[in-house]
């Protein structure tokens, strides 16, 4: 095995290991109404919605995954920002206490790029001026899940590949009027609609989950935006025999917010051991 492939397969162990430790134990202007209105559709609609983003420059971005095992609930948060255009991002994730109440996990720093997720304090033995990096390209998932939060940008992207939608009705999400749309995405239409650097890690989700259809929910604003978007996974872990359905929402906001993310030099990526946890 070549010195590449071990640091590959390192990487992503430790990508897995963020909801692995909550598997293991069990733990841890033109509206879219007027759209509609013209016949193009609640389909063209949703599809167009990363498109959105990519006009909007930039936004804030929370997460959520919930999943449940073993009886017990589990839920990883995050909170950042996000460039469309250079589809970089930021995200502070945060892992649930221990049921037993041991000391809480310190915040695992995210940063986040094409092909690439680069994490700070995950990991035992890695320093903590350290980052590791993980080719997303080589998760089973695409890092859709086994990173903790599913990045704003893939997020969308799952969208082009929207098979069935309907308008639910209108809605509200901080004070801004939405309308809700709901239907089911195919990862593998996803995966050739994507933007050249989603495009490989939505592949792999397409082969990796236990089913490539995805349900979702999407709230979008007047202009297209995706507010909140919602979709379920059926996910399959290595230390599970079933799978496991993960539910991941994304709210954005403020769009246009300043994003300021460097990602790290050949210096600052650790390259040893990393011991699981």
């Amino acid at each position: 095995m070549t010195e590449r492939q071990q640091h590959r397969r390192r990487g992503a162990g430790v990508a897995a290991g963020v909801l692995c430790v909550c598997l293991a134990g069990g733990g841890c202007a033109e509206s879219g109404a007027a759209e509609d209105a013209r016949g193009e559709g609640a389909l063209a609609t949703v599809r167009r919605s990363a498109a959105a983003l990519v006009d909007a420059r930039s936004s804030k971005a929370t997460t959520s995954m919930e999943m449940a095992t073993g009886g017990t609930r589990v839920t990883i948060r995050g909170e950042g920002v996000y460039d469309f255009r250079k589809q970089i991002g930021r995200l502070r994730v945060l892992l649930p206490q221990d049921p037993a109440g041991a000391t809480p996990h310190r915040p695992i720093m995210e940063l986040l790029a094409p092909g690439a997720l680069f994490m700070k304090n995950r990991g035992a033995g890695v320093p903590a001026d350290k980052w590791v990096r993980v080719d997303t390209r080589s998760l089973s998932d695409g890092n859709l899940v086994t990173g903790g939060a599913t990045d704003p940008y893939i997020a969308a992207e799952v969208l082009r590949g929207a098979r069935t939608a309907r308008l639910v009705g209108d809605d509200e999400i901080a004070g801004t009027p939405v309308r809700h749309y709901r239907g089911t995405a195919d990862l593998g239409i996803a995966a050739r609609e994507a933007a050249k650097g989603n495009a490989e890690s939505l592949t792999a989700a397409a082969k990796g989950f236990a089913t490539d259809q995805v349900p979702f929910d999407v709230f979008l604003d007047d202009e297209g935006r995706i507010r909140k978007v919602r979709h379920r996974f059926s996910f399959v872990n290595g230390r599970q025999q079933d799978a496991v359905a993960v539910a991941s929402t994304t709210l954005l906001y403020d769009f246009g917010a300043p994003v300021d993310v460097r990602l790290p030099d050949g210096d600052d990526i650790y390259a040893g051991e990393i011991a699981e946890q």
